[in-house]
């Protein structure tokens, strides 16, 4: 029986137990590691009532505590987004194993044959709010890419994160693999958090998904290395030279089906000259839909709020928009690189060259032509799911799957090679 009021020994021990189990994980079979996941798939499918059961209590627990519309959204789960965890989980069992991949091979004068080859990183902590899938995500991914997980799930989310956490340990257990390879911090306690954060003997890497707050702590606390984006701050840069049918139907897409993820939409930069017609007729159609718009000059039209500073930079994860007008692709770009987050942002346009002028000059992890910004999404990217999406520029970098979730190793074969 777990002592959960010492809660460092409580963290020290699951972190042991993680490195344990990462050693044995790290040549296990990609046979293994597919049945693993296959399994753990059909338990989540089977025991779908549970899930839904335990997801009442969390809900009931987000309404008390007063989470907002979206991020009540994010924590519900139904048969459909239960369907989406088994689906995800399929489709990361049947990806190629990462792991022992050649990504590079060469021969040297000196006799030495040199294989860059990929390994995993180990122990990876998982912190997230609200949506429970995640531990689905992050345990298929982290288990796919021969990493040992600590899974540290939100206080909203606990009892769901358990039952789904359940089914994994069914499918490691059916494939012989240690269930010690995907741990579930079994309390809200948010001490737990803090000891995760600095357990530089276990754990190789955190990533955090949730919110600023969360976020910005991770980044500020952590001893070891960090995979995140702070906010997801997306852009959508309406061009002179935009289709206005797939316009409005990308920026409806980008805004409203879902508000509260990381790829909604949150400011529109429409060029000045189509301002008073597609820009206006796409502001109507925003707040018809029920989003609520602020918005300046052009773009400041009955039924909009008047724009203000705090608008720009913004990440509303919820039914809201900022707009405006800019002289022309030039001022997109400079607005985005002063108020983005090097997340996603895309350029509505049927001109190749300006949107090869938009790919040049901007920065961010994912960049899009005339695609809704919801498809930023790991799952989208065609690796089954995500555990994240990364901003920074070192090691991973957009969608994090399981590929990402790997370092190498150089292989150096000779034949009794000397050095002269």
């Amino acid at each position: 029986m777990k002592d959960l009021d010492n809660i460092p020994a409580l963290m020290a021990d699951i972190g042991k137990r993680a490195k344990d189990a990462a050693r044995e994980l790290a040549f296990a079979s990609a046979e293994r590691k597919h049945a693993a996941l296959i399994a753990a798939a059909d338990a989540v499918w089977k025991n779908r009532a549970e899930i839904i059961e335990a997801n009442k209590k969390d809900l009931e627990f987000g309404r008390n505590k007063g989470l907002s519309p979206a991020m009540m959204d994010r924590l519900m789960l139904d048969e459909t987004r239960i369907q989406g965890m088994v689906d995800g989980l399929r489709t990361v069992a049947e990806q190629t194993d990462p792991v022992g991949e050649v990504m590079t091979e060469w021969d040297m004068p000196s006799g030495l044959h040199i294989q860059r080859v990929r390994t995993p990183l180990g122990v990876i902590g998982v912190i997230y709010e609200s949506r429970p899938n995640v531990t689905a995500d992050a345990g298929a991914l982290c288990l796919k890419s021969g990493n040992a997980v600590i899974l540290r799930g939100g206080s909203e989310g606990f009892h769901s994160s358990t039952a789904i956490h359940a089914c994994l340990i069914e499918g490691l257990k059916a494939a012989n693999l240690p269930e010690d390879a995907i741990q579930l911090v079994p309390t809200r306690d948010r001490a737990a958090v803090q000891e995760l954060l600095t357990m530089t003997d276990y754990v190789d890497v955190i990533v955090p998904r949730g919110g600023k707050g969360l976020v910005g702590l991770v980044q500020r606390e952590a001893r070891v290395p960090v995979f995140a984006h702070l906010e997801g701050i997306v852009h959508i840069y309406v061009d002179k030279a935009a289709d206005p049918q797939k316009t409005l139907e990308v920026v409806l897409n980008a805004k409203t089906r879902r508000t509260g993820i990381c790829g909604a939409a949150e400011c529109l930069l429409i060029h000045q000259d189509i301002a008073e017609t597609l820009g206006r007729d796409l502001i109507a159609a925003l707040i018809a839909a029920g989003v609520e718009v602020h918005a300046e000059g052009a773009l400041a039209v009955d039924g909009t709020l008047q724009a203000t500073a705090d608008d720009w930079g913004k990440e509303f994860l919820d039914s809201i928009i900022a707009a405006k007008p800019v002289a022309d692709i030039d001022a997109a770009i400079a607005h985005i690189q002063q108020y983005g987050s090097n997340h996603t942002d895309c350029i509505m346009t049927e001109d190749d060259q300006a949107a090869s002028r938009f790919f040049e000059r901007l920065d961010s992890a994912i960049l899009m032509h005339n695609v809704s910004t919801q498809f930023a999404d790991g799952g989208e990217f065609g690796m089954g799911a995500e555990i994240g999406i990364a901003t920074g520029k070192m090691h991973a970098r957009g969608p994090v799957g399981a590929a990402q979730l790997t370092s190498f190793q150089y292989l150096v074969r000779g034949n009794g090679t000397i050095r002269s």
